[in-house]
């Protein structure tokens, strides 16, 4: 039969890859329940046809291990504290996926408690969407939003260097028979991963990307990455962009993207930071209030969805029907390159 030809694809099941990736990281050293965690996000992003956060990523976590930027083998720890509504866990210089684990189903009890908690995830390595953290709240019945900075790669609204993060926000609200209403994006117009899709596909970016290490605008991505992102919507994204430097870094003592930068000496890594993720009861904000927010925000969606317009998240969610009923598609190069790092192992990055 010979071997693949580079457009052939091949397809896998979310639990085959997943055992792949697990596979890759083990190789590299990773302990299993950091690999566990790591390996469900990588496997949701490909899953969800989100190749930006799919199996692209792998190399950077192996490329953050190999150079002593993160703990293969962190155990992070949960902070007991059972009458606080706000929640901490020690990632201990692991990844953030991990610590998330361990802390959600504390910030999910809390959150029915008390109405409101909050998760303040320190001292980790982020690499991953922030859809997964907000999906698996709403899949609990509650609504969540998160956030983290990242390193500093976009310049503020009438900035001319980096100096934020890419800084994603999402949010989860939960469903009646349907999947959440979930939003997640950057405050830069485009994730870095998406520049950097660009650049190794040698497609020119979208005007308005990016500035060059000059400060003028920019489509080449190669000078996009030497240079600086912008904030989406301008002054509005730069705006939000630092609230998320302020509530996601500064207020819960960890670095702000400024830092992360520092301490890392090099985009060419993974960020290390901290994450924010709360929670909220939509049953405990409208107690003693007539109606069931629920069904009052489906009346709001279905109003949106009949005048045509589309709900965020609705093609991921679509991709992920087809991949849990066929199959996850993949290209021979993408399974020659899991053999290569299964093989490899951290040999396999620079």
């Amino acid at each position: 039969m010979g071997e693949p030809k580079l457009t052939d694809v091949i397809t896998l099941t979310p639990d085959a890859l997943r055992g792949r990736v697990e596979a890759i990281l083990s190789k590299a050293g990773i302990s299993a329940q950091q690999a566990g965690a790591i390996a469900r996000v990588i496997i949701a992003g490909e899953r969800d046809a989100c190749k930006s956060h799919g199996i692209y990523r792998i190399e950077g976590v192996l490329r953050a291990v190999k150079a002593g930027k993160v703990r293969p083998d962190a155990v992070p720890v949960l902070e007991q504290n059972d009458s606080s509504a706000v929640v901490h866990v020690d990632a201990k210089s692991g990844f953030s996926n991990a610590a998330f684990e361990l802390g959600m189903p504390v910030l999910a009890e809390r959150a029915r408690r008390f109405g409101i908690a909050a998760l303040a995830i320190n001292d980790c390595t982020h690499f991953a969407a922030l859809w997964p953290e907000v999906e698996a709240l709403t899949d609990r019945g509650l609504a969540a939003f998160a956030m983290c900075p990242s390193y500093s790669t976009v310049a503020p609204a009438g900035g001319t260097a980096p100096l934020l993060g890419t800084n994603p926000f999402a949010f989860g609200w939960p469903r009646i028979d349907n999947p959440p209403y979930v939003f997640d994006f950057a405050t830069s117009v485009a994730a870095r991963g998406e520049i950097e899709l660009h650049r190794r596909a040698g497609k020119l970016l979208p005007e308005g990307w990016a500035i060059d290490a000059e400060g003028q605008p920019t489509t080449d991505p190669e000078a996009a990455l030497a240079g600086a992102m912008l904030p989406f919507g301008g002054h509005k994204g730069s705006a939000i962009g630092t609230m998320i430097e302020l509530l996601a870094g500064i207020m819960i003592g960890d670095f702000t993207s400024r830092e992360a930068l520092d301490y890392l000496g090099s985009t060419a890594f993974a960020p290390r930071h901290g994450e924010l993720i709360v929670a909220f009861s939509p049953e405990a904000f409208a107690a003693g209030r007539p109606g069931n927010p629920l069904a009052r925000a489906e009346v709001l969606f279905e109003a949106i969805v009949g005048q045509g317009a589309r709900l965020p998240s609705q093609r991921r969610f679509a991709a992920r029907a087809r991949a849990e009923k066929d199959g996850i598609p993949l290209t021979a190069e993408e399974i020659r390159q899991l053999d290569r790092l299964e093989e490899l192992g951290l040999d396999a990055v620079v």
